[in-house]
């Protein structure tokens, strides 16, 4: 059995999507949280999945005790250490098409600065911010009468379908191919262009 544990201190909804995905999968899920009033830790007491509440510089020792396969960041605000990062193998997704629009409000910044393309990244995490190895893409397009809550809708959803296949890969020692998303039925995404979305 695969162990993956998901870090967040925010919202819930990348969580919840992760946990659908692997429910009947190999694969035991820890929800790790420094905040014990998260959206994503109060999700894991609901779901009935394990979840443990860690200050940060509590994450080395717990990580390297349990010995995940993978450690999947969902809005997680605060960087991580070095000896943190040494302690497992972490991905990491963002709200746009990276190297774009690194850092916070990433969904807002694009939105106002008018590109007519963004997406969604995951990606390996670095020292860097939003920095590491660049695992998947997928874009979504912003139309002229594009209101901001449908742009921030269509990234949100795309997060919690991309995320979960791209870990699934990972968790499996394969390279995931973002083009197989474009060939495949897009009723849960937004891509922009088939016309058969939603």
């Amino acid at each position: 059995m695969k162990k993956l544990a998901v870090l967040g201190s925010g919202r819930a909804d990348n969580f919840e999507a992760i946990v659908k995905y692997f429910e009947k999968k190999d694969v035991e899920i820890t929800c790790i949280s420094d905040s014990l009033k998260s959206d994503i830790f109060q999700k894991a007491q609901t779901l009935g999945i394990k979840h443990e509440y860690l200050l940060p510089e509590e994450y080395p020792g717990f990580l390297g005790a349990e010995d995940f396969n993978l450690i999947a960041l969902t809005d997680y605000e605060n960087e991580l250490s070095e000896e943190v990062l040494d302690a497992g193998r972490f991905v990491n997704v963002h709200p746009s098409l990276l190297p774009a629009f690194k850092g916070k409000d990433a969904i807002s910044r694009a939105f106002l600065a008018g590109v007519k393309v963004s997406g969604v990244t995951v990606h390996t995490l670095s020292n860097e911010p939003d920095g590491g190895k660049i695992l998947a893409q997928y874009p979504v397009l912003i139309g002229q009468e594009t209101h901001f809550d449908e742009f921030r809708s269509d990234i949100y959803a795309l997060e919690n379908y991309l995320y979960p296949r791209v870990i699934e890969a990972v968790l499996n020692d394969k390279i995931f191919d973002s083009s197989t998303l474009f060939h495949a039925q897009c009723s849960e995404i937004s891509c922009g262009g088939c016309g058969n979305c939603k």
